[in-house]
């Protein structure tokens, strides 16, 4: 008996051994390792390496079952989607509809989320004063931000002339793809116009998230103004019941994550392939190396002035961020973003008036993607562009850039009219269709990541960043 006690006891002891961080990492770097082997190796060992990385995999998924972590089933359900969309790009393609299903019911649960959060925090707990202190905060931290993304892009692009020499013709889907989205342009917006809700109702089936915050927000002040206090308490405790229920809501969808993560990655392995991914791997490098410099040059510097805890608040956006990258989408990290930050230690105002304002004003990875990608088009055109013609671009970006969140292809659009405004043909940017989705993985991750240090820096600068123990 005590032999099985003492058997049984080391079993236990090695599974916890097993199941730490650590092992996870080593089992996550040996399934990345042996694509490079069979890589290196060539033909002849392909099953063998298939075998050993889904065998990796399945260890990896063993962890993330024993130690209950959403980010650990989601980095898991990466690799797995990577390896199906390889191996078997014909059921890849189908796993896709579960990315869908997953995004819609995201979207579906963002505007009842950002309204109520928004209304309770400002009618509740806040004043206008403070309102108008946020928004002028959050606009000159964002501008601020934004622009330094994209001398970071100009600087990375020119560093790594990745677009020189480059011969490579767009794919006649890549084509068909860039007609489509440049005949979204037709009409010029007036960005402030844009602003302002015209229908509500319309608002929230185009998904147009700044416009809800501004009706939440014009909301939440006529609400407290009102004189009648059991009618202002009645709307205030709906409001607080419907933020409740949306977070909850969030927590049951969340659920489906990892298998919209591997939908994800598995179809858009099996559509892109890697021949696409080779032809322009500089660029692919360059946007990640820039974005990498961003993140520790700009972001941590950040973080560390304005004395943000910097491990809990890793703790809180990794499963957001680890979830926009997975994806390419910041709407389906958006609730969850909300959820954690407010138990990181941000106050409910806060939160719901920052992180939507910022996915229109402060996406700092597409700002610095649109400045390297167009000095890349200008490279592989053979133009060679001055330092000022290259601030002029900036300079149109800025304002080109803002208010793209939400709308489909809208960086792409962005791009084609700025390689215009240089006298090339709009359809050269359609060559980076075809490896769009790897870049757009990293550019959304850097969104979402940047929108969530913003709420904390502008938490700490009003004296509200109660963080948790």
């Amino acid at each position: 008996m005590k032999v099985l006690i003492h058997y049984f006891y080391q079993m236990n002891k090695w599974i916890k051994s097993f199941t730490s961080i650590l092992s996870f990492l080593i089992l996550f770097a040996n399934v990345a390792l042996s694509y490079a082997l069979q890589s290196y190796l060539g033909h002849g060992f392909e099953v063998f390496f298939q075998i050993l990385r889904f065998i990796l995999i399945g260890g990896l998924f063993f962890i993330a079952f024993k130690r209950k972590k959403m980010s650990l089933w989601i980095f898991g359900a990466m690799l797995l989607g990577i390896e199906v969309g390889l191996d078997f790009p014909w059921f890849a393609k189908e796993m896709e509809r579960f990315a869908k299903i997953f995004l819609r019911l995201i979207k579906s649960l963002v505007a009842p989320l950002i309204f109520s959060t928004l209304v309770v925090g400002i009618a509740g707990h806040s004043n206008l004063r403070q309102v108008g202190r946020m928004g002028l905060k959050s606009i000159l931290y964002f501008e601020i931000v934004t622009t330094i993304a994209l001398f970071i892009g100009l600087f990375s692009i020119n560093l790594s002339e990745a677009g020189v020499g480059v011969k490579v013709t767009s794919g006649k889907a890549e084509m068909e793809k860039s007609a489509e989205l440049l005949a979204q342009k037709a009409e010029h917006k007036d960005h402030l116009v844009e602003m302002f809700p015209e229908n509500i109702a319309k608002s929230i089936a185009e998904n147009h998230v700044l416009q809800i915050v501004v009706f939440a927000l014009i909301f939440a002040i006529g609400l407290g103004m009102v004189k009648n206090e059991q009618h202002k308490l009645t709307m205030l405790r709906w409001n607080e019941s419907l933020a409740e229920v949306m977070f909850k809501f969030t927590d049951l969808v969340m659920y489906l994550a990892p298998l919209a993560v591997f939908g994800a990655l598995a179809s858009t392995v099996a559509k892109s392939g890697v021949d696409v991914l080779l032809g322009l791997m500089k660029l692919v490098g360059t946007l990640y190396f820039a974005l990498i410099v961003f993140v520790l040059g700009v972001l941590l510097p950040i973080a560390l002035i304005a004395r943000i805890p910097i491990r809990k608040f890793i703790a809180a956006v990794t499963e957001p961020v680890s979830l926009a990258f997975a994806t390419a989408s910041s709407e389906a990290a958006l609730p969850k973003a909300m959820e954690n930050l407010e138990k990181f230690g941000i106050p409910k105002h806060i939160v719901g008036f920052v992180i939507p304002t910022g996915y229109s004003f402060n996406l700092d990875g597409t700002t610095l993607y649109l400045s390297l990608a167009t000095v890349f088009i200008a490279q592989m055109s053979g133009i060679d562009l001055s330092i000022g013609e290259q601030i002029s671009i900036c300079l149109v970006l800025m304002l080109t850039s803002k208010g793209v969140a939400g709308v489909r292809g809208a960086s792409f659009v962005i791009l084609a009219g700025t390689v215009a405004s240089m006298g090339l043909d709009p359809e050269k940017a359609s060559v980076i269709l075809g490896i769009d989705a790897i870049m757009d993985m990293a550019r959304t991750s850097v969104n979402v990541l940047g929108n969530c240090l913003a709420t904390a820096v502008i938490a700490k600068s009003e004296g509200e960043l109660n963080v948790t123990e």
